[in-house]
């Protein structure tokens, strides 16, 4: 298999280019030359809002696409090679869905307004316009993959990074309940065999890429961080309502969390059965925690890459303290 990667240089495109170069694939990769795709990778140098030319020759069996900016962005990408590439795989997110998502939502349900012309537009609008260059232009040679929460090695948002690094500082650590909130999450490697499945399967559509719900839950998650750092961290489990009351933001300054109610269930209750029928495999979060601690630790002082377009996650340490001892004088 031939794959064009435009970008590839993140989160999710280098585990799919990794995926792709041990199936022995023929990979090349259009970036703007900031950061190195993984060795094996051919690379092509251009910046996709306004330089293509490096596009303009060359035919590939699939591309791989991870755009989260303006629509249009992947509409021009999508008509420069759209008799050049056998298939569109366009990797979108269950955003898309007109919130509030309900438990189960399958791929059929309400999605947003968007269009594939649009400019800057807000992330659920981008995904979606996304959505729609790719269709109009490739038709039933499109595949969106609309992914849910991804974790794992190579992790640049900082989720997962931030409970492993908190959890490693020891200590008593604010657990935001119910301790059995079931997640629903996808480990990158696993987003991206899938993806590559897919794409020598020839499917197409959309799907929700995403673990079935439950697959960890909050407590499987932090104990799974307590065991791989090999902490003392004391995880004090804690209602939702003490946490909400303090002003602390759920996903934000509690990163993964949300608690029970509209956002629960459209981040961590979709329905993946179509996936899972198509081939999805879900490795253990045990696996993942240990992985991304484990790469980690390689990082030069253990400082995990940022995304400049998203915000920085996490607790203040001050805040988290005076919770948990506002919490330990009422009993």
């Amino acid at each position: 298999m031939r794959m064009l990667m435009l970008g590839g240089t993140g989160f999710v495109g280098p585990a799919i280019v990794t995926g792709a170069l041990a199936r022995g694939w023929e990979v090349t990769t259009f970036h703007r030359g900031r950061n190195a795709p993984p060795p094996g990778a051919r690379s092509l140098l251009g910046d996709r809002t306004g330089d293509l030319s490096a596009l303009a020759t060359g035919e590939w069996d699939v591309v791989v696409d991870t755009w989260s900016a303006a629509p249009s962005v992947v509409r021009d990408a999508a008509r420069a090679l759209a008799d050049r590439v056998g298939r569109y795989l366009y990797v979108s997110s269950r955003s898309v869905y007109a919130y509030p998502a309900p438990p189960g939502l399958p791929e059929d349900g309400p999605l947003v307004d968007a269009d594939p012309d649009d400019g800057d537009v807000d992330y659920a609008r981008a995904k979606r316009g996304g959505e729609l260059a790719a269709t109009d232009v490739f038709g039933d040679r499109a595949l969106l993959i609309r992914a849910g929460l991804i974790l794992g090695p190579g992790e640049d948002i900082g989720r997962l990074p931030w409970w492993l690094r908190r959890i490693a500082r020891g200590g008593p650590v604010l657990a935001p309940g119910p301790a059995d909130l079931p997640l629903q999450y996808i480990d990158v490697r696993d987003l991206a065999e899938w993806t590559l499945h897919a794409a020598r399967e020839g499917l197409s559509g959309p799907y929700n890429l995403v673990s079935r719900t439950g697959h960890a839950t909050m407590a499987d998650l932090l104990t799974a961080c307590v065991a791989a750092t090999g902490s003392d961290a004391d995880l004090r489990w804690t209602d939702p309502e003490p946490i909400l009351a303090a002003g602390i933001e759920p996903w934000t300054q509690v990163p993964i969390w949300l608690p029970p109610g509209e956002a629960h269930d459209a981040m961590h209750r979709g329905d993946v059965g179509r996936a899972l029928a198509a081939g999805l495999r879900c490795r253990p979060v045990t696996e993942t925690v240990a992985d991304t601690w484990a790469w980690l630790r390689g990082l030069p002082g253990g400082e995990p890459p940022q995304r400049p377009d998203r915000p920085v996650v996490g607790l203040d340490p001050r805040v988290e303290r005076d919770l948990l001892t506002e919490l330990a004088a009422r009993h």
